[in-house]
């Protein structure tokens, strides 16, 4: 039997006592829901991402969607086998009553940083990164469910930046009607779609708008609005002020390539691009030197 294997046996199986499996090596980040370490499992011997999410931000997330039947984060992420998707091997409660989730380790540094440091890691490898990202949402949405949190610090970047992988599905909801109407403002400021901060009813072409200012911050090391303010005051430019012309960024870039970009960012989700399907399409042709 795979370590893989082996942790998907333990679904279901209990609660889990972490002290007694678990020797947590390092804290590793600590979210607005949840506190993620760096643990080495005692029963596989394998190093794996811990995720244990605070119960109380939890339910009270999750009390949006009272009478819905909607899925755990657990349970949503573990329908998922991607190469460029985290790989969530278990899932369940703690003996404390918190959430958790046990995910593959990737020893790695996640997009945002290395966009801020302006890494030339990532001047090699913008394209490649951009299809991978594309790919990972395409199997999201592809299972009928929204992210509804694309942006760069959701993305691990792995093997000196020619890799990635999508990472944290605590906001996702199914596609469905009952979980797109107006009114779950959740996500991050910046790339919040119009519809998301006007209280909207939204579907998948959210995560469209925000894999859009992803990709143009991914090749320009800047975010299509300028702001410093981290609100959701922020995200009323979306759909009052045009983005700033990512070709005054980057004269050189492929000009279908910037046409693309500025599709997604389009504040009426029509004049997007329809599926991640379509925006791979839109990808082809477009050499890794263009971008």
């Amino acid at each position: 039997m795979s370590v893989f294997e082996r942790f998907k046996s333990f679904l279901h199986r209990g609660k889990l006592d972490v002290q007694a499996r678990f020797d947590l090596l390092r804290e590793a980040v600590t979210g607005s829901m949840s506190s993620f370490y760096v643990a080495r499992d005692r029963q596989s011997d394998q190093v794996v991402g811990l995720k244990i999410l605070d119960p109380q931000k939890t339910d009270q997330f999750e009390s949006r969607f009272t009478g819905l039947g909607k899925p755990s984060e657990g349970e949503i992420s573990s329908k998922f086998s991607h190469p460029n998707i985290v790989s969530t091997l278990e899932y369940g409660l703690t003996n404390k009553d918190e959430p958790y989730l046990v995910m593959e380790y990737l020893n790695g540094d996640d997009l945002n940083r290395l966009m801020l440091s302006q890494s030339q890691r990532l001047k090699k490898f913008r394209l490649i990164l951009l299809r991978q990202m594309a790919e990972a949402l395409a199997t999201v949405h592809d299972l009928n469910f929204i992210h509804r949190d694309i942006c760069p610090r959701n993305f691990i970047c792995l093997e000196q930046g020619r890799s990635l992988k999508l990472i944290d599905f605590g906001l996702s909801v199914p596609a469905t009607e009952e979980f797109t109407r107006p009114g779950n403002r959740t996500g991050t400021v910046n790339y919040m779609a119009p519809e998301i901060i006007r209280r909207r009813t939204t579907d998948q072409r959210v995560d469209i708008f925000a894999l859009g200012v992803t990709a143009y911050q991914l090749l320009t090391f800047e975010l299509p609005w300028p702001t410093h303010d981290m609100t959701g005051q922020a995200a009323l430019l979306h759909d009052t002020q045009k983005p700033i012309d990512i070709l005054l960024h980057r004269p050189h870039l492929s000009p279908r390539l910037a046409k693309l970009v500025t599709a997604c960012l389009e504040a009426d989700p029509a004049r997007r691009p329809q599926t991640v399907t379509e925006f791979l399409r839109g990808l082809r042709g477009v050499s890794d030197e263009e971008g």
